[in-house]
């Protein structure tokens, strides 16, 4: 009678676990496809754009294939159905080694994502600020969030396409040694936006002192520290995951060993 209902719960606490699976996945397939369609996310920034969305195809199969594997584990547990079980187990393993897989390979090359998020938004900065609409647009979303400018400050906006520099009338110039060379800053930079002030000291004279009320720290550091930050964020999560998971993979076991007895028993 106690085996019974120690199986019992073993039963129901992996339906319990299988519908956790099928929130994560679903969670992941839909940011997945909401982060395909607006290419607006900060992340977009720290990687090259092919990179990024390889990575986001292929959290979206992760995410497709936890809704499967929780199909087969909540069914096979309800039902009691060992081929379902033996699908789960097999199919769940499969995702238990691929995840340490790609968990090993992120920290094997953890010393490239400095690098590549400098280069990444320093060109973004030179060439595509006011070029690509998206990139303009996550560009003016970090330097507003994190109070920053520019990569590493606020003059990489004179070697941009956007920033100049530029003469008084704010014809391009070729040359950038003249004294009335001028180059121009997002109002992103600005500490306080929509204003006189803010439009006035955008145009900065190359070399020059900028203004107090632009932000003099470059984004570099700062999206680093973001980066960071999110980062312990999902390691927690991804080890909870990897908890569950694990919990998942030794009660489909024992429930399929179950059933595999009382089966046998009742031959």
């Amino acid at each position: 009678m106690v085996l019974s209902q120690c199986y019992g719960a073993i039963k129901y606490t992996l339906v319990i676990v299988n519908l956790i699976f099928w929130a994560l996945g679903l969670s992941a397939v839909i940011v997945g496809l909401w982060m395909l369609v607006d290419k607006t996310f900060m992340v977009s920034l720290t990687q090259e754009q092919h990179n990024y969305h390889a990575g986001l195809y292929i959290m979206i199969a992760a995410g497709a294939l936890l809704l499967i594997v929780s199909f087969l584990g909540c069914c096979g547990a309800y039902r009691e159905t060992q081929c379902l079980l033996v699908s789960f187990f097999s199919v769940l393993l499969v995702v238990i080694v691929a995840q340490i897989a790609v968990g090993a390979w992120l920290y094997g090359n953890r010393d490239r994502i400095e690098p590549l998020v400098k280069n990444v938004l320093t060109n973004t900065i030179k060439n595509e600020y006011g070029e690509i609409e998206y990139r303009t647009h996550t560009v003016d979303s970090i330097q507003s969030g994190l109070g920053c400018c520019g990569a590493n400050s606020p003059s990489d906006w004179a070697g941009s396409k956007y920033g100049g520099p530029h003469d008084r009338d704010g014809i391009q110039l070729a040359v950038s040694t003249g004294s009335n060379n001028i180059y121009r800053i997002p109002e992103s930079c600005c500490k306080t936006k929509d204003n006189e002030l803010c439009e006035n000291i955008r145009e900065i004279k190359v070399a020059d002192r900028v203004h107090d009320e632009i932000y003099s720290e470059g984004c570099t550091d700062k999206l680093l520290g973001v980066l960071e930050q999110q980062g312990l964020t999902i390691l927690i999560v991804i080890i909870a995951l990897g908890a569950v998971e694990l919990i998942g993979l030794i009660f489909s076991l024992i429930l399929c060993c179950a059933i595999g007895s009382s089966d046998r028993y009742k031959a």
